[in-house]
């Protein structure tokens, strides 16, 4: 880099900026060779970024936002659609599998999710988005085809688990860091309505499920999804567009330094732990309807209801972040999706096991979509990427073992209630772990967080 000053015009034509940025540059010592490094200098002279100088607004950003909105449309909320497929499997095409063993394809789709964030978290940082971002788009929608032509057990769990699940790991991080990049004082707002993406195709493709698998069958309800993903991907990959030149930040991959901050440390073990009951309901809400009498066709109508009030969770959720703290908030929301985790096996007609999906939707929407916005205020923006991916690829490790140990204990009991109680207290340990990442970070038991 040059001595001179990086200026506003020196982005100019770049996609790295569409307004004027502005930036305080320290001058440092001539930089060492390549193989060297001064331990108390920067190597080089760099910019220091301004988060606060985020527009928090305007046209390029608010796109961001829808851009962002249907990448998480076509990813978290056609993985959160698993219910509908886990149950379909359960009573047709796998009907020789164990319940347990079908969800390992959900939990692996799960996790895979949230695992690959660790390298496409430091990519995005480095300046690598737009392409890789495109080509798992690609090869997205042809999975999801895919499945379509799938028989057996294994076929499923490559395409559906492995295929899908990377996919959409490699494109949900940087989706939703890149927001980051053009809110500050707005950021729990924009990234909740960002996040209502997920609670919208989690909605939607349970619907049209139920709808489309009488009607044209199976197949063909699989590849319509795969038709509407070309169209919500396209649009996304189109307007999605960083502000921020990329920085190349010191740690490498996984940065073991940033686990020196306690409050980051507790923070991601209780994504760990939060991870491994927060599924579970949402895996298995239409198999215990259908267990109890509620009709299949309900069934399906009642996983749609919980990803639809998660949509008021998550905007809900943002309001409230901005105003009395994003922690604060997640805390909150985290409580009381335990206690309802608890109530949902108790459910024992179609009307209850409604009110407890709208309120478990509308608690867990709060969770997921604050968990971004705590681990980027837990640093600097410059390795925002990296910090958002270590915290999202260590949750992948509950994800993808929750479920499965959800329905293996089902399966052993005979019933879902020691699975709610299973579920509903590790998420209760997660929010105490909450309370204690708050505490170390703001230091005080009062106060914004």
């Amino acid at each position: 880099m040059s001595e001179k000053s990086l200026s506003a015009d020196a982005l100019k034509g770049t996609e790295f900026a569409s307004e004027p940025l502005s930036y305080d540059v320290r001058k440092t010592r001539a930089a060492p060779p390549d193989n060297q490094e001064t331990h108390d200098e920067p190597a080089s002279e760099k910019p220091v970024l301004h988060p606060g100088e985020a527009p928090d607004g305007g046209l390029t950003a608010w796109l961001v936002v829808v851009a962002a909105n249907l990448i998480l449309f076509s990813t978290v909320g056609l993985s959160n659609s698993w219910g509908v497929f886990q149950a379909y499997y359960e009573e047709n095409l796998l009907r020789h599998i164990s319940p347990s063993a079908i969800a390992w394809i959900g939990s692996v789709q799960y996790a895979l999710m949230y695992l690959p964030a660790l390298v496409t978290g430091r990519l995005f940082d480095l300046g690598y988005f737009k392409i890789p971002c495109f080509a798992a788009s690609c090869v997205l929608v042809m999975c999801t085809f895919l499945v379509a032509e799938c028989t057996q057990y294994q076929h499923f769990f490559l395409i559906q688990g492995l295929g899908i699940g990377m996919c959409c790991g490699i494109i949900v991080g940087p989706a939703l860091v890149v927001v980051s990049h053009w809110f500050y004082k707005k950021r729990g707002l924009a990234l909740s309505l960002t996040a209502i993406g997920a609670s919208c195709g989690g909605t939607m493709f349970p619907v049209v499920a139920q709808n489309l698998i009488p009607s044209i069958g199976f197949k063909w309800t699989v590849r319509v999804f795969g038709f509407i993903l070309m169209v919500t991907l396209g649009m996304g990959n189109i307007f999605l567009k960083r502000r921020l030149p990329p920085v190349n930040v010191r740690g490498g991959f996984f940065n073991f330094k940033i686990f020196r901050n306690a409050a980051y440390s507790i923070f991601c073990i209780s994504g760990i732990m939060a991870f491994l009951g927060l599924y579970t309901a949402l895996t298995y809400m239409s198999v215990s309807a259908v267990a109890i009498g509620v009709s299949k066709k309900s069934s399906f109508y009642i996983l749609a209801i919980a990803n639809a009030s998660s949509t008021f969770g998550r905007v809900s959720a943002g309001l409230l972040g901005d105003k009395v703290g994003a922690l604060n908030t997640m805390a909150t929301f985290t409580a009381v999706a335990g206690i309802i985790t608890f109530t949902w096996p108790f459910a024992k007609n179609e009307i209850r096991l409604i009110v407890i999906s709208s309120i478990y939707g509308f608690s867990t929407g709060g969770y997921l979509a604050l968990f971004t916005v705590v681990a980027v205020e837990m640093g600097t923006i410059e390795d925002a990427g990296r910090r958002v991916g270590m915290f999202m690829s260590l949750a992948a490790f509950g994800a993808i073992a929750g479920p499965p140990i959800s329905g293996a204990i089902s399966t052993a009991s005979g019933g879902f209630v020691d699975a709610g109680y299973y579920a509903g207290g590790i998420i209760m340990c997660a929010d105490i772990l909450l309370l204690l990442a708050r505490y170390l970070h703001l230091g005080s038991l009062r106060g914004k967080c």
